[in-house]
């Protein structure tokens, strides 16, 4: 039973890597600092998708599944064993993965033009206080 928590847990921690590489860029827009985290995820989520590498929670996950007695993963990894034919069909796969794409790309141009939008308002009200005090 131990192995299968383990296995779910790997399985909703893939998850949830998943949805931080597509929409972390978001949290920026709110929380700057955030961007130190997501971009590490966003780029290793693109080495993924385009040159293939493993990722560690596929590991863990099909260990798991071997211990419990249950069958492993598709030899694509996660996404293929979950979401690709169970919820949209396969031919939207790389279609899917170009969306993600820009999506976080939009993310990341929302969030400069947030900051930058923030700070002339912040600049414009610093400098009516400004003013204010020196009359």
């Amino acid at each position: 039973m131990g192995y299968r928590i383990i296995g779910e847990a790997a399985m909703a921690a893939h998850f949830g890597f998943l949805c931080f590489v597509v929409l972390g860029g978001f949290l920026a827009w709110r929380w700057p600092r955030t961007v130190f985290a997501h971009a590490p995820v966003a780029l290793y989520g693109l080495g993924i998708a385009l040159i293939g590498w493993d990722c560690p929670l596929t590991y863990v996950e099909n260990w798991a599944r071997r211990n419990a007695g249950q069958g492993e993963l598709e030899p694509t990894g996660f996404i293929d064993h979950y979401l690709t034919g169970v919820v949209y069909p396969e031919n939207y796969y790389v279609p899917l993965q170009f969306a993600a794409g820009v999506v976080v790309v939009f993310s990341y141009a929302g969030a400069v033009w947030w900051r930058r939008r923030h700070a002339r308002a912040t600049h414009a009200e610093f400098a009516a206080n400004r003013r204010n005090v020196n009359l």
